[in-house]
């Protein structure tokens, strides 16, 4: 069944991977982007799809009640996936207040928004809202618990982790309240090509190129799940296409790995791409810094349920998806050698 799909966010890391990943599996769908077009998101990630007219861009605010109406109601918008969001936990312990501005106070404007629209519409059950959340929602696990599952009590530990659950809980609750058809997946860490470089993998990529410091906040020990952008994508769209309206979905990468590991991880894979001797290894650059606060210790996630009810799993091993994310930046300066 073809589809007139709202993306939130589209311009940002995720959100670009996820229209250019429609667009190029899925061109009968019709797809329209709307992006605020903050510090992390950027028109040129999807300049090619728009110059050429496959998708429709906005720059606006998913709070602006007036124009996400007039998108549902000028391109038919049958299914929203809801990507917009402030996500850097750092940034959320200096200035938490736009994260509860665009992550719960925007997510309840869009759900209200699509709610009067597909009630005015006759609530057909093929129509569908998508949130694209965190793992962080679950809070920190210690190194033998089990991963993360749909089960798993919310316990966010960090201003950004609070306002992404806080808007899951608003999800789900216009399900259960209005049978809006709303569904919620929650991540591990992504990575991959346009990763805004304030986050671990581009930002080590892209010192280990400049020469400078690689810090790493406390021992290093904190142990992260991650997931290659394009396998994200994949699971994004079954479970658009496929999952069923009031269910969680969690998706993992199975490529768990402590930040200090894969740092040396990635400065190994640059230093033999590059041909760097061991007396030269970028390795020299790293730089262990004070820990942030509530600095959560491990996250994993068990993707059984995604993997058992939608037929997915991670296609990208954790060395192949780095040396391709690798291989991008070094490809790509023009992109992120403006940013700070």
């Amino acid at each position: 069944m073809d589809i007139s799909l709202l993306i939130t966010g589209g311009a940002g890391f995720i959100g670009s991977n996820f229209v250019k990943y429609l667009s190029n599996n899925f061109p009968e769908d019709k797809i329209v982007v709307i992006d605020k077009l903050t510090y992390a998101g950027h028109k040129k990630n999807i300049k090619e799809l728009i110059d050429n007219n496959k998708i429709s861009f906005f720059k606006g605010d998913i709070s602006n009640t007036k124009l996400i109406t007039k998108i549902l109601e000028e391109y038919k918008i049958t299914h929203i996936a809801n990507l917009a969001a402030e996500s850097h936990v750092d940034n959320s312990i200096e200035n938490p207040s736009d994260f509860i501005e665009t992550n719960i106070l925007g997510t309840y404007n869009l759900l209200n928004v699509f709610k009067n629209y597909w009630k005015k519409k006759g609530k057909p059950t093929h129509y569908r809202f998508l949130q694209i959340s965190t793992d962080e929602v679950f809070g920190s696990l210690q190194k033998n618990e089990k991963p993360f599952c749909e089960s798993t009590p919310y316990n966010p530990r960090s201003p950004y982790s609070a306002s992404k659950a806080s808007s899951d809980h608003l999800v789900k609750a216009w399900f259960n309240t209005y049978n809006l058809p709303c569904i919620v997946s929650n991540c591990s860490n992504n990575y991959g090509p346009f990763h805004f470089p304030e986050k671990l993998i581009p930002l080590t990529i892209i010192n280990i190129i400049r020469g400078n410091s690689i810090e790493i906040y406390g021992d290093g020990e904190n142990i992260r799940d991650w997931l290659y952008v394009s396998d994200h994508c994949n699971a994004l769209c079954k479970i658009l296409k496929q999952g069923i309206p009031g269910k969680s979905y969690c998706i993992g990468g199975n490529n768990e790995i402590s930040n200090l590991d894969l740092v040396n991880h990635i400065c190994n894979i640059f230093d033999r791409k590059q041909k760097i001797s061991i007396k030269n290894s970028s390795t020299k650059l790293i730089k262990f810094i004070k820990d942030r606060p509530g600095h959560d210790k491990r996250y994993a996630i068990n993707s059984s349920l995604l993997m058992k009810e939608l037929n997915w799993e991670p296609k990208i091993e954790l060395t192949k998806g780095l040396e391709k994310t690798i291989n991008w930046y070094l490809e790509n300066e023009d992109w992120w050698s403006t940013f700070k």
